[in-house]
């Protein structure tokens, strides 16, 4: 592996650890987390738009060991295939996306919580990214990402309870406007 690789792996699996990590903070000290998601509309909120991501459902394992590998690889493939717009790519997509849910999403007092809204935004950047860049190995990460995980398009209707389909709809939307936002930075399409 050369210093890219390593360097994606390495923030990756932060993320990972440190939302396995919260989750078991949940157990061992039987604290329920799911107070500090994103209270949509509330002031007090608007602290789930940074710590959202990181808290999962603590009676459904399903929830987070559903998040845990999509997180891994598209965040890798972010960090991977774009290290120098990377940073900017997941930090502002995670504020916009989860300001974006805080404003839009339904107002009935629960919480929005969960990575997948992150997930929602890498998935449609690095699909987007590459058909607009018309770069060949980006375009193979587009297909690759729509291959693995097209059916995600199903989570951006109200199709499911208690599933956050704004949170996926929001990410979603910022992940596109990313792409198109950063789309003469970060790697090219080769002359």
């Amino acid at each position: 592996l050369n210093m890219s690789g390593i360097h994606a792996i390495r923030v990756s699996l932060f993320f990972l650890i440190v939302m396995w990590l919260v989750y078991w903070a949940e157990f061992i000290f039987f604290i329920d987390f799911y107070q500090f998601g994103v209270l949509p509309g509330k002031l007090s909120g608007l602290k789930g738009v940074f710590l959202m991501p990181f808290i999962h459902s603590k009676n459904d394992p399903f929830h987070i060991i559903n998040n845990s590998l999509p997180m891994l690889f598209l965040s890798m493939a972010l960090f991977y295939f774009y290290r120098s717009i990377a940073w900017a790519v997941l930090l502002f997509g995670w504020i916009s996306s989860g300001v974006l849910l805080w404003f839009f999403a339904e107002q009935n007092g629960s919480s929005h919580i969960g990575m997948s809204g992150i997930i929602y935004m890498l998935a449609f950047f690095l699909f987007f990214s590459g058909v607009f860049r018309k770069n060949k190995p980006l375009q193979a990460i587009s297909l690759f990402i729509a291959f693995l995980y097209g059916s995600m398009v199903w989570g951006l209707f109200p199709l499911q309870v208690k599933v956050s389909w704004e949170g996926h709809l929001s990410g979603a939307f910022v992940g596109i406007i990313l792409a198109v936002l950063y789309r003469k930075r970060g790697p090219q399409r080769p002359k």
